[in-house]
């Protein structure tokens, strides 16, 4: 049996809940999305593939730029760390001494909180770091600001231990310790101070729940490298297994109006497109910030010896940057009398819709990068998204909708899924 199967089973789920939880069901069912609106039946979209070749010629030429050797790394919140060309991680870890497991550990901790305070920070919010003066916004600042709030033992019960993440700390950070740490106030506000907080307080209070997981007194992200090393020493681990795991051990942190038979499915929505014979009909998932995780945790959890494998069992992640390219670009084209200036609730068919096809076209992209790029299977999904399609989108933004590129569909977002 694999951990895969292991981690859904432990759980007690209904088999079609517990499937759900899978990067394998985020791209079956965002495909049939993606079908429903090849077929011509979207009140929103229509696709024009045909414009996936510009697409990578865009991807391929920003790509190029920023990594003219092709020595791309994985797409992760460890890139945000490194803003502005310093790596403040590699700082902070040389400047304390401890046990390579502790150094993993101690990462899988930042990473967790960073990524999930990660959601999008808003127009407004600036972040300015202290160590240089610089003023970072948006996914940059956030990660800055994450780690910032780490140093400073924000996330630590145990001033004598600081840079750690544990239960007993996560449970005290409300919005006014959040915003603090984050300087946010009245003229720089950021989306979702407070359901930030909660998201913290519940993830707090979900691995004080799975001891097995993540260990007690205290209770650390951390921990996960322990139980992963217990695990790899007799199976191989695929990045699908680690997401499945986030997903098991996590899922109750997630506030998604979504539940089925009262257990929350997290970040997904309904579609009408996607058609089964059991209580899940209608639901699309798309896991965002859980895949993000699981992008992030491959290189800690490598510092720690564990490799993870099948790095392509992952789906592109169905947030703004991406599916924005893919707008901007014409690939999906959003039909006559849809308002690209009107704010859609995450949860609207519409938004559904447009994260489904930013899955399914990803996919799609993928092999044309690699054949402009010269590159064979080897070159992955998060690669191409870090070389990348982030930035691509993030570029194109800017080009039509300077100064700073807002996507070209906007969101009500709370700060906790998109």
């Amino acid at each position: 049996m694999n951990l895969s199967s292991r981690v859904q089973g432990s759980a007690s789920l209904p088999p079609e809940i517990a499937g759900l939880r899978s990067a394998a069901a985020v791209r079956e069912r965002c495909g049939m999305v993606a079908r429903w609106v090849a077929d011509g039946h979207s009140r929103h979209f229509a696709l024009d593939e045909s414009r996936l070749d510009a697409v990578a010629d865009y991807v391929t030429k920003v790509t190029r730029e920023a990594y003219p050797d092709l020595n791309i790394p994985y797409h992760s919140r460890w890139r945000h760390f490194c803003a502005g060309g310093i790596d403040r991680w590699r700082e902070l870890a040389e400047s304390v001494r401890v046990h390579p497991l502790e150094r993993a550990r101690m990462a899988v901790d930042l990473v967790t909180v960073s990524v999930l305070l990660d959601a999008g920070a808003g127009d407004a919010w600036r972040y300015r770091e202290a160590q240089t003066g610089d003023v970072l916004a948006r996914s940059e600042g956030l990660a800055v600001a994450s780690l910032d709030m780490f140093r400073a033992g924000g996330f630590s019960s145990d001033r004598e231990r600081p840079y750690r993440v544990d239960d007993a700390a996560l449970a005290r950070i409300d919005s006014a310790t959040l915003a603090r740490h984050f300087q946010v106030d009245a003229k720089n506000p950021v989306i979702g101070v407070e359901a930030r907080s909660t998201l913290l307080q519940r993830l707090g209070k979900a691995i004080s729940e799975r001891p097995d997981l993540f260990g007690s007194r205290p209770a650390r992200p951390g921990n996960l490298v322990d139980h992963l090393i217990n695990a790899a020493r007799t199976e191989s681990i695929s990045a699908a297994s680690v997401l499945a795991l986030s997903l098991d051990a996590l899922a109750p942190i997630w506030p998604s109006a979504l539940a089925l038979d009262g257990i929350p499915v997290g970040d997904a929505g309904r579609h009408s497109a996607v058609r089964t014979s059991d209580c899940t009909d209608g639901i699309v998932p798309f896991h965002k910030l859980s895949q993000w995780l699981t992008y992030s945790l491959i290189e800690p959890l490598a510092w720690a010896g564990i490799a993870i494998e099948r790095i392509n069992e992952l789906t592109a992640l169905p947030e703004y940057r991406n599916g924005g390219l893919l707008v901007d670009l014409g690939a999906i084209r959003l039909r006559p009398g849809i308002d690209a200036q009107a704010r859609h609730a995450v949860r609207s068919e519409l938004v559904v819709e447009w994260r489904a096809l930013t899955v399914a076209l990803m996919d799609r992209l993928l092999e044309r990068v690699r054949a402009k790029l010269a590159l064979g299977s080897g070159f992955t999904l998060p690669q191409m998204l870090q070389g990348g399609t982030w930035s691509a989108g993030r570029k194109i933004a800017r080009v039509l909708r300077p100064p700073d590129g807002p996507p070209p569909i906007l969101v009500v977002a709370d700060g906790t899924v998109f």
